[in-house]
């Protein structure tokens, strides 16, 4: 990784890690989702940066990918376990980090939360260049079910590309064999999930997410305006809120057609069974022979 790259992703650290602090002091019964996803997206381009996905803030039994829609006014409650998950990116080059703040006047997802976050710890403690991903695993295992809970066995970390927000390695939250290495120069992003159920969640509900996986195929009816707004992203996920101001029909029409021919993805919210908790802790790093620079500290 040469300097500037790095410098980027330094960048992005710094930011992601600014909004997640703004994010979860803001957090409260109440209060919007929308209004703190949307206030941390314009955060990040106050600060000259974009944001590398749609923040997202996932509620108790939805691990990931909830992101509200425009005109969302579903609110935080008490007794809330909720999750934000926060990526920047400067000149494409993205940090990725998320945290979970206990709405409960009792505090009684802090243990979960606790062992969400101890598990990064042990994590952490455990990257170097050659480590095998596995063994990473098996530190965030061990950590979350001698806390009493089960890791979300089929969400993974990840690498972090220039323009790609999921690459290799995939550092699972288990003890995994084989999968690959860390290699020297990378960097990654690792969130641990831990869940009062058995640990597996599904796709459920209205996605919101979206990124092109492919170039378009020419089709009647694709708006120029909307392909063209969403290819500006470059690959990177996007959300219906990003284009407020291009027709609603045109963009709804346009979604459609690029997913049924395979070129855009649909990301629905991923959930545990009803009634289960779920906590996630995420930080990006760099990791260099020298050793782990951790990118989304404050």
């Amino acid at each position: 990784m040469d300097q500037t790259a790095l410098e980027c992703h330094r960048k992005a650290g710094r930011i992601a890690a600014q909004c997640r602090e703004w994010a979860r002091a803001n957090i409260q019964p109440g209060v919007t989702i929308r209004h703190i996803l949307e206030t941390v997206e314009s955060m990040i381009r106050q600060e000259g940066a974009e944001p590398g996905f749609p923040a997202q803030s996932s509620r108790n039994h939805v691990a990931a990918h909830y992101c509200s829609a425009p005109g969302d006014e579903q609110a935080y409650e008490e007794g809330d376990c909720v999750k934000v998950d926060i990526g920047v990116h400067v000149d494409g080059y993205i940090a990725d980090t998320a945290c979970t703040v206990d709405l409960s006047e009792d505090r009684r997802w802090t243990p979960l939360v606790k062992a969400s976050e101890d598990a990064l710890a042990a994590a952490i403690a455990n990257v170097e260049p050659g480590r095998p991903v596995g063994e990473i695993g098996a530190a965030i295992e061990r950590t979350i079910m001698a806390a009493g809970f089960q890791p979300v066995r089929n969400l993974t970390g990840h690498g972090l590309a220039r323009w790609k927000v999921h690459t290799a390695p995939q550092i699972p939250n288990y003890g995994e064999r084989g999968g690959g290495r860390i290699q020297p120069g990378c960097v990654i992003a690792i969130e641990p999930f831990a869940s009062t159920g058995r640990g597996m969640i599904h796709e459920a509900g209205r996605a919101e997410v979206f990124m092109m996986v492919g170039p378009p195929r020419k089709a009647k009816g694709l708006d120029k305006d909307v392909l063209r707004a969403i290819q500006d992203w470059r690959g990177l996920p996007i959300a219906r809120r990003y284009f407020r101001d291009l027709d609603p029909e045109a963009l709804e029409d346009t979604i459609s057609k690029l997913t049924k021919q395979g070129s855009l993805m649909r990301y629905p919210p991923l959930v545990e069974k009803e009634g289960v908790m779920v906590a996630q802790t995420e930080h990006s790093m760099y990791v260099s022979a020298d050793g782990v620079e951790i990118l989304t500290t404050v």
